[in-house]
């Protein structure tokens, strides 16, 4: 599924029936809970963020054409294990928006958050996985962030992002 696959580059991971939220684990012997695309909110909201995820990874090659190429990814943090938070950048191989990826992986919501980033300017919150629309409470960074020039991370800049609990936000370059 196109959604696991720009979090896991070159894997092939199958989640059968997460896209809408079934909670059993896959059954060969059983059908998917197809029932569920019609059962509640929180299962409209997983069905709805994997759509956006998935049209975001469409839409942008800096999360995919770069897989096998060094420019591509880059880790910004990949050894928080105090606050198990991991964040990296993916890059296009031509021209287009850099974007950052962090991912929250404790149920605690975390605020001032600061993470490197490679340019300044405005990064643009363009995915937030606890947005209200996905059934979630909210939490994020109201749009967007001003890079600061405060250097971490190994990148010249950085902001201080919230960091909503057992969440992921993307953040985009405002240009290339």
């Amino acid at each position: 599924m196109l959604a696991y696959q720009w979090l896991f580059p070159g894997k092939k991971l199958l989640f059968m029936g997460a896209e809408i939220g079934q909670k059993n684990e896959w059954d060969a012997n059983s059908e998917i809970g197809w029932w569920l695309l019609e059962s509640g909110p929180y299962h409209v909201g997983v069905q709805r963020f994997v759509s956006d995820l998935n049209a975001l990874y469409r839409g942008h090659p800096a999360l995919w054409d770069g897989d096998h190429e060094p420019h591509g990814f880059q880790w910004i943090d990949c050894a928080d294990q105090e606050n198990s938070v991991l964040s990296f950048l993916r890059r296009p191989l031509r021209t287009g928006r850099e974007f950052v990826v962090v991912l929250n992986l404790t149920p605690v919501l975390r605020g001032s958050y600061r993470v490197g980033l490679p340019r300044g300017g405005f990064w643009a919150e363009v995915l937030n996985s606890d947005a209200a629309l996905y059934g979630g409470s909210n939490q994020g960074n109201a749009g967007g962030v001003n890079a600061e020039s405060q250097p971490a991370h190994q990148q010249p800049f950085s902001a201080g992002l919230t960091l909503p609990p057992l969440g992921v936000v993307v953040l985009a370059s405002e240009s290339s």
